[in-house]
């Protein structure tokens, strides 16, 4: 088929490719299921080989990422980020502008040398709790770290999966690897500048409520109570919203289940049926009535039993955030029967920038959705234990092996000094680094390999297939063939800064990591037309490919706080787009004098 198409292939992938883009910025489905199907496409039509699947297979950035999401949550289960984060928090009583600008500091260091993303992961409920200390709204704080973390990535080149793909780009299209800290000292003073804009201009960030700042803050002091209804009721028949038992403003009907089965959509238009058991939301005080009379006064002689108290206990309101491998994602709430399987009734969900309190039964989960819940503690920590959620308002929901602690830190470090002194390639090292926190038992196997995030890994795979595609229909050298007139008679600088924007753009609107694939080579094949080194031109994509400040779903630490930071869409242009201008001006102008070019 190969032959066949031959003719054909630079329009065929060009065509693939454009669609692959569109569907990415559409979101039509996941980034990486786009990807692979991209992949499966080319290779029926017989554009790429098994052969190159293979090859995409072995490339070390795929390993490198996934022993570095390995370690990473070794130091995340060992409590080591915990423990750093909430020692710079508890300066916020004391210093609350130094303790926020430690901590985007501390953020930024530790990308470094961490993956960013369970980093975030980790800061937004320890963000959460400083916001509180200085009396702000979590929309002030969560904007700036996933920035922050962002930033601190670009410093080393384990700091984030992106870099650690181009260099495996680069090094595929003839470079020479490059080292952990080659791209620190632009990276430093571009992270500087960064997270001085972050801390200086809080201010500017919107006040937005979460779900459970809408609600009363006593919401989280009242009771959750079981109530069977009796065949002697007079409200049988009748429609749940018009008994005055619900209108009354202590009262609160959040489900009602029917033949073990819970019936919480269109409350307002719930039949009510002899057997049902209503479940209420009331205060303590009602409780106590309640329970003293045995039944609750529906009518004004109280003269038969229409309702029989069954069960009660405290409950509390718990926003919960969808964190990358929950295992609810692609289920529906209705799929997920919450309230059988843990005794907790969903109230409302966050999405994009909307708080939806009904019609979201059957909607899929999504990475970054957030939750309101309703039900006792034990239920909730047993639900964000069983499903790997996040409770925002707790910094901590289960025990940290903090006597392996010095051993996570010390593999870290040697990771770091081993690849500063180049005694092996980065992805030996990391293999050495995963079987060292494994064998330790720093983190368990279990629990390693559920912290890695797959999907990325998936669409890495796929892109450098596609990239391979690219190469073999000459696409790049065509693209760089009618680039090259263009920017000829104009300093090396201005062909620089236009690779920069271009990824600057695609990266708001794809993945970071399919840029990567994408335009370092073309990055490289440009300079080497221009004649100059192709070297800063593959910086300027790491950078710019990073440089996610504009949307919540061009990077995955935006996408996290965007639900639980209560944001609207256009709030990260709004804050985002002077940090962009100040970030990429920086970065065009410190590039070539590290580099020449």
């Amino acid at each position: 088929m190969l032959a066949v198409l031959a003719p054909y292939s630079p329009a065929l992938v060009a065509l693939i490719l454009l669609l692959l883009l569109i569907a990415f910025a559409t979101e039509i489905r996941p980034p990486e299921v786009t990807a692979i199907g991209a992949a499966g496409l080319l290779l029926v039509l017989g554009l790429i080989s098994t052969d190159d699947i293979l090859a995409a297979m072995s490339n070390p950035a795929p390993l490198t990422i996934a022993a570095m999401f390995i370690i990473s949550g070794a130091l995340v289960r060992t409590g080591t980020l915990e423990a750093f984060a909430l020692k710079v928090t508890g300066l916020a009583k004391a210093s609350p502008v130094l303790a926020t600008g430690l901590l985007l500091v501390a953020i930024a260091i530790l990308s470094g040398f961490t993956n960013n993303t369970p980093l975030v992961m980790m800061m937004i409920p320890i963000g959460i709790t400083l916001a509180k200390e200085l009396g702000e709204r979590p929309s002030k704080i969560l904007m700036p770290i996933s920035f922050a973390a962002i930033l601190g990535g670009t410093c080393t080149l384990i700091g984030t999966s992106t870099n650690i793909l181009v260099d495996g780009v680069a090094q595929k299209n003839g470079l020479a690897g490059f080292s952990i800290f080659e791209i620190a000292p632009a990276g430093i003073v571009i992270a500087l500048v960064g997270v001085t804009y972050l801390a200086l201009t809080r201010r500017f960030l919107p006040d937005r409520d979460t779900m459970s700042s809408l609600l009363d803050e006593n919401e989280s002091k009242r009771y959750t109570m079981s109530i069977f209804i009796g065949g002697t009721s007079p409200y049988v028949g009748q429609i749940a919203s018009e008994i005055d038992l619900f209108r009354n403003g202590e009262r609160r009907l959040v489900d009602v289940v029917r033949n073990d089965v819970p019936i919480r959509k269109a409350l307002s238009e719930y039949v009510v049926r002899k057997g049902d058991v209503l479940v209420l939301h009331t205060n303590e005080a009602d409780v106590m009535t309640i329970r003293e009379r045995g039944k609750l006064p529906l009518t004004k002689s109280e003269d038969s039993q229409q309702f029989v108290p069954m069960s009660s206990h405290r409950s509390m309101l718990a926003e919960i955030l969808l964190l990358p491998d929950a295992h609810l994602i692609g289920q529906s709430l209705k799929e997920a029967a919450l309230p059988q399987r843990y005794g907790i009734h969903p109230i409302a969900m966050h999405r994009r920038g909307s708080n939806l309190s009904e019609q979201y039964d059957n909607t899929k989960l999504q990475v970054g959705d957030t939750l309101l819940l309703e039900g006792a503690k034990t239920n909730i920590r047993r639900l964000v234990e069983g499903e790997n959620l996040m409770n925002v308002s707790e910094p901590k929901t289960r025990g940290y092996r903090r006597h392996k602690a010095p051993i996570a830190i010390a593999v870290i470090l040697a990771v770091v000094l081993a690849a500063a002194l180049d005694i092996m390639p980065i992805a030996g090292l990391a293999v050495l680094g995963m079987a060292a926190v494994l064998v330790t038992r720093c983190i368990e196997p279990d629990e390693a390999f559920a912290s890695v995030d797959w999907r990325i890994i998936g669409l890495i795979v796929a892109m450098l297939a596609i990239g391979t595609a690219l190469e073999n229909a000459g696409l790049v050298e065509m693209m760089v063939a009618a680039a090259t007139p263009w920017l000829s008679g104009f300093p090396p600088v201005y062909a620089l800064a236009a690779i920069y924007l271009l990824s600057l753009m695609l990266t708001e609107l794809v993945t970071n990591n399919a840029v990567a694939v994408v335009v370092t080579p073309i990055a490289i094949q440009l300079a080497l037309s221009l004649g100059v080194d192709p070297r800063p031109f593959v910086i300027a994509v790491m950078f710019a490919a990073s440089a996610s400040f504009l949307t919540p779903i061009g990077y995955q630490t935006n996408t996290l706080v965007y639900g639980a930071g209560g944001y609207r869409f256009l709030d990260f242009a709004r804050y985002g787009l002077p940090l962009t201008l100040v970030i990429a001006i920086t970065s065009i102008t410190i590039i070539p004098l590290i580099w020449p070019l």
